[in-house]
């Protein structure tokens, strides 16, 4: 089995299809999905596809985009909507200077309230983190409470030094679609050398559609290829990778459990 860590069902590039979609993950042996809250005012809809599916579990957060468009929600709101049963996560958050779609200040004071809002409940915080390597690394370290603080660095694509700072501090990180990008060679190093107990796939799809389905839409049961690729990159077999990647999550992920298993 596998699990899609982090993908975004309830955008439109789904909305006509979404079962076939979600039929055609698990046919590829994708026996889990996180889908991923990117604004507040949106997530009624982001909990009603989890609520519909027991394979599918969702998370509560404002994506540094929507940082500055989004009402100002604080950590005791978010934590209030992360009481549903539904609900294994915070985020996803974080900061993006590579597109300053909202104010960097703005960024950073929200991604410390959710960051507060997961060590208030427990919940993992769901990272998004592009271009902001030494300001995310130093917000982490102070947010982190000496280890209070849980979490994930979600398609990742930052340097080795973010990296090895978020494993120390006891972060996951998990890999897209991007690991099979002909330009990756210091991602997959870094996807090489990370400890095997520390790390996910992804697909955040609709984005980033691995290879070789690269400039299509992108969907949970492409999962496959970037488990294939960090099975490539560390010479192992898919199935441990498969094994150690879901093991991880629901580690991590600890209020999701696992579907049930035939018997037999």
């Amino acid at each position: 089995m596998l699990v899609d860590s982090h993908c975004h069902l309830d955008f439109p590039d789904f909305a006509v299809e979404r079962e076939a979609v979600l039929a055609r993950a698990r046919a590829a042996g994708v026996g889990t999905m996180l889908t991923i809250g990117t604004k507040v005012s949106e997530f009624p809809r982001v909990r009603a596809i989890a609520e519909a599916h027991p394979d599918i579990w969702c998370s509560v957060g404002i994506h540094p985009h929507e940082a500055a468009s989004e009402p100002d929600t604080g950590a005791d709101a978010l934590a209030a909507l992360a009481r549903h049963p539904k609900v294994v996560g915070i985020g996803e958050a974080g900061l993006d200077y590579f597109y300053d779609h909202s104010p960097r200040d703005r960024q950073q004071e929200v991604f410390r309230v959710h960051a507060l809002a997961a060590r208030t409940t427990g919940l993992p915080l769901i990272v998004h983190a592009r271009d902001a390597d030494e300001d995310m690394a130093a917000i982490l370290a102070a947010e982190s409470g000496g280890g209070a603080l849980k979490g994930v660095l979600h398609c990742f694509s930052s340097g080795r030094r973010l990296a090895e700072t978020a494993v120390a501090l006891g972060f996951y990180i998990s890999f897209s679609g991007i690991l099979t990008f002909k330009k990756a060679d210091e991602l997959r190093a870094i996807a090489r050398d990370l400890p095997l107990d520390r790390l996910l796939v992804e697909t955040d799809a609709p984005y980033l559609a691995p290879i070789p389905h690269r400039g299509k839409r992108n969907e949970p049961a492409f999962v496959t290829y970037t488990a294939a690729m960090l099975a490539a990159v560390r010479g192992v077999g898919v199935g441990e990778i498969e094994a150690a990647t879901t093991a991880n999550f629901f580690r991590l992920f600890d209020r999701a459990r696992p579907p049930a298993r035939p018997c037999g």
